[in-house]
């Protein structure tokens, strides 16, 4: 969608699990550790409203948003 960001599809309904969760994370991670950058996730249309990121301070994935929030 720009030159400064990269943009893909994942399909949740095909995690197989918790490893499947397991690999996305890794995923998120891998991309974030090379760019040395934020990686965020975010449901589609609501671009802006990450769910998910690596965070490289804290090394990891984590919860961005309030799973209760549902507005």
């Amino acid at each position: 969608m720009s030159a400064t960001e990269v943009d893909f599809d994942v399909d949740l309904r095909e995690l197989q699990g918790q490893a499947g969760v397991d690999t996305l994370c890794d995923f998120i991670c891998a991309i974030g550790r090379r760019l040395g950058k934020p990686v965020f996730m975010s449901a589609e249309g609501q671009y802006g409203y990450p769910l998910l990121g690596f965070d490289p301070a804290a090394d990891r994935v984590v919860l961005l948003a309030d799973p209760l929030d549902h507005g």
